[in-house]
């Protein structure tokens, strides 16, 4: 099953990475590079058996704005990248920028590599990386759990997307994934028995920050209203979210202030 779904997945992978590689340098904003990841997003999902079925996505906004989504699966890349619009740019882990083809393209196009090194340095490098993608006029992409949940349920929220958006003055636009931790959990090796089967994204509207007061206290409110966004969406496709200690929803206000290795994400 492993064979009969990658090897293809990998020469797909070879092919439109190679169209970005040679065509992008040579069209306008590397136009080229974002219609080969685009295809590849959504022959990768024909090819992986996965039917994708998008709503809300009238509420993207015009302009620059911060995608926040939840995460499951490798296949949310897959699946995003077929289904959301805009030129916007990934923060992907640093690791994925080595493989060749894929990772190459990534660079190329601008996407934002991650470290998940835990301290304050990594932290507030991922923010400034973040931002200068917002201030260069793309949107932005992030999964702000900071890694796939390992059963699906909406973990917390860092900080990292949420600082960015509030330096940068940009929307948060909310986004839920259902179905790909059920064709590929974290470990797996392949995605199933080769049926169609249906994932489904809804984008919900467009959050901003709180115009005044201290900068901590402006993206720990936006967070928190993100995080509850991306719970009602997840919600009504069926998603379970994190219960805390004591009964309190995951989406509810911290205790205290998120400390600096829970900023990035």
């Amino acid at each position: 099953m492993a064979t009969r779904q990658w090897v293809p997945f990998t020469a797909r992978t070879m092919a439109y990475g190679t169209i970005s590689l040679t065509l992008g340098p040579l069209t306008r904003d590397r136009s080229a590079s974002l219609w080969a990841m685009r295809r590849w997003c959504q022959a990768s999902a024909r090819g992986l058996d996965i039917d994708i079925e998008a709503s809300g996505l009238e509420n993207v906004p015009a302009g620059v704005f911060v995608y926040c989504s939840n995460h499951q699966s490798l296949l949310d890349i897959l699946v995003l990248g077929a289904a959301l619009p805009g030129d916007f740019k990934w923060a992907a882990k640093s690791s994925l920028m080595k493989i060749p083809f894929l990772g190459w393209h990534l660079r190329l196009a601008g996407h934002v590599p991650v470290d998940r090194t835990v301290g304050s340095r990594a932290a507030a490098e991922a923010i400034a990386r973040f931002e200068q993608v917002l201030r260069s006029g793309k949107p932005l992409l992030v999964f702000p759990e900071g890694t796939r949940s390992e059963d699906g349920v909406l973990r917390q929220f860092k900080n990292g997307g949420f600082y960015a958006a509030v330096r940068a003055d940009v929307p948060v636009v909310p986004v839920a994934v259902e179905g790909t931790h059920l064709l590929m959990k974290k470990g797996a090796i392949d995605t199933g028995d080769g049926t169609m089967r249906r994932v489904r994204v809804r984008v919900g509207a467009p959050l901003r920050a709180r115009p005044d007061g201290r900068e901590g206290a402006r993206v720990n409110d936006l967070r928190v209203r993100a995080h509850a966004a991306v719970s009602e969406l997840y919600r009504s496709l069926g998603g379970q979210v994190e219960t805390l200690a004591g009964g309190a929803d995951a989406s509810g206000p911290p205790a205290g202030g998120a400390p600096a290795e829970q900023a990035t994400g």
